[in-house]
Formats: structure tokens, sequence, C-alpha cells
């Protein structure tokens, strides 16, 4: 989820508090039906009531068991790498080794200007703060010199994760150049497929596996997985028509400040199409189209976004019921 916030009639957003209330009690309800993750992004927009998903994920973990719990993502480029570990080390140990940062470039740039950061350094922020991150991960105490942040003398970087190991995956939109970073490193990889025919996307499944095996990683440990916009209801129709609104008005949202026009029907309708990028309907339909996205990248991950434009609570309720006691239940099946 991002946290998206609730609008009235009036396209205002409503209390971010309220927002960040009923996301505890999803996250809650998520563990209790067997899902397997949740993460949670970040955005410095007023469409979004998450700023810092850290703070979201400790919260969370109080009230969860066994659900792994992760960002999906830390704008890795706008933050302190030091400060960052610091705080999924801390999530680590009171969720038990469940936390993962999931790093990411960012799709939105508002943290940048924010942080005091350059856009014109958008590609060398991230690769070399990734580069201290994985540093930080594997050695304490760190020696490290850089070109944006103070160097690093024999530094202690506490606490450390469990394990002394924290579980960290880098989130790809789909340049070629950031599939073989995460490749060279051996990190696990999560493609955004948020628009067109999600076998596009199939070329840099391939180049992924190939440049993690030519790097020589352990295949065991080779994981890759999807982030797709999805909706979950009893009643295909009934669901997808309360859903378009709600997603039509919040896809306007964004695409205003890119340029887009507006939002349309056929789009959403080919979205939700069996070549298309939406999985919006019931279990059955899901069901479906995920075991085709597993079978045609070979997954190991499927990441449902479900909060796009912030739909009702008792909806986001019924659709993380349905996803967790319907959906996961028969997608584990054929993964056995």
């Amino acid at each position: 989820m991002f946290g998206d916030n609730h609008y009235d009639s009036n396209g205002k957003p409503q209390s971010p508090g309220l927002r960040l209330k009923e996301l505890i009690e999803e996250i809650k309800l998520m563990d209790e039906t067997g899902l397997d993750f949740f993460g949670i992004g970040e955005h410095h927009r007023p469409d979004y009531a998450v700023s810092a998903p850290e703070i979201i994920l400790a919260a969370a973990s109080t009230v969860t068991k066994k659900i792994k719990l992760g960002s999906a993502v830390s704008v890795l480029s706008s933050s302190d790498p030091v400060k960052l570990y610091q705080a999924f080390a801390t999530i680590d140990l009171i969720s038990d080794g469940r936390a993962e940062l999931m790093a990411g470039r960012g799709s939105f740039i508002e943290s940048f200007p924010l942080f005091g950061y350059n856009l014109e350094h958008y590609d060398e922020l991230f690769e070399e703060k990734l580069e201290l991150l994985l540093k930080i991960n594997k050695e304490n105490p760190v020696t490290w010199k850089g070109k944006f942040r103070p160097a690093l003398k024999s530094q202690e970087v506490l606490p450390r994760a469990l394990n002394n190991n924290l579980d960290i995956w880098v989130a790809v939109g789909g340049t070629p150049e950031s599939v073989l970073r995460a490749a060279k490193h051996g990190l696990p990889v999560v493609f955004a497929i948020i628009g067109g025919d999600p076998a596009q996307f199939k070329p840099l499944f391939d180049y992924y596996r190939n440049a993690y095996d030519h790097y020589g990683h352990n295949k065991e440990k080779f994981r890759v997985g999807v982030h797709m916009h999805a909706f979950f209801g009893e009643n295909s129709k009934e669901v997808a028509d309360y859903y378009y609104p709600v997603y039509s008005s919040q896809m306007d949202r964004v695409g205003k400040s890119r340029g887009w026009p507006p939002y349309q029907q056929n789009q959403y309708d080919t979205g939700r199409s069996s070549k298309g990028h939406l999985v919006i309907g019931d279990a059955n339909e899901a069901i479906e189209k995920i075991l085709h996205m597993k079978e045609m990248f070979g997954l190991t991950r499927f990441s449902a976004h479900m909060d796009v434009g912030g739909p009702a609570h008792d909806k986001m309720m019924k659709s993380i019921e349905i996803f967790g006691t319907k959906i996961a239940p028969e997608v584990r099946k054929h993964s056995l």
C-alpha cells in the first residue's frame, strides 16, 4: 500500500490520522488471514498519508505475529543509508526478524528538494547510497567514503538487525541498468508493472535471471516479484464498478502533475482484461491472472497494491479478507 488518503465529495483529502489508524487495522487483518508480506510506500504529497514507512512498520510489528513487514519503497536516493539501516534494524528486532527494506529511486520527486538533493544526481545518488547500505549490512564497524555523504571511519552502526543481516530488496520500474545493478549485487527484485501488457516485461525478467547467474550468486536464494494494482470483491462486476471512480480519480491526481490526459473507462477495462496490468475482480479471476504471471515470469512473490485512490476502509478489509482466505491459498497450492 501507499497509504492513499480518502477524498470527500468536493475532492478534498480527509484526515491522514484516520487513514493511518485504518492502515494498522488493515495490516493486522493481513496477518490474521495468513498473508505473507506487507509493504508500505514513502511519499511526500497530500494524496498520501505515509511519509515515513518505518514508523508504520514499527507500529504494525506490535500488533502482528507472522507477516513480513517492509517498505515499498524507501526512497534511498533522498535518505541517509545509516539512519535507514538503523530504523529497519530496530523494526527487525521488535518483530523478531520480520523486517524488510525495499530500496528504490522513487517515481515521485518531491523528496529531493524537501531533503536538499539535486535531481541532476538522480542516478548517482541511488548508486552510491545502495553501495553504502549494502556495506553497512555486511560490515560493522564501517569505513567508507563517497561523494554525497560525509565519510565514515571505523564507525559502528547500531543496532544490528537480527542475525546481523537485514533483508534488502530493490524495486525497479523497468530500466535495464536497474536490473543489472540488482543482479550484480545478488539482490532480490520487485518489478512495478502498473501499465500496459505485463508480457512486455518478460525480457527484463530474463535479463535479470541471466545476469544473476552470470555473477555466480546462489540460485537457491533467487527471488523475484511483481507489484501490480489490485482490488478484490465477491462479485467481479460490482467490485470493478465500485473501484473505477476511486481508481480513476487517483490516476487523474497523479496525471495532473505529469501532463497525462484524463483517465478513461476503456483504459480500466483493458487493464482488467487477460493481457492487462490490473488484477481487479473476484477471487477466481485473480487466481487465474496471478498464476499466469507466476508461470510467465517465474515469480516467487506477487504483491497486490490495493489502496490506490483510498477506497473505503470496509471495502479494503473485504479485499484483504478475500486475498488472504481465498486467493493466496490457491496460489500457494500451485507453488509447491
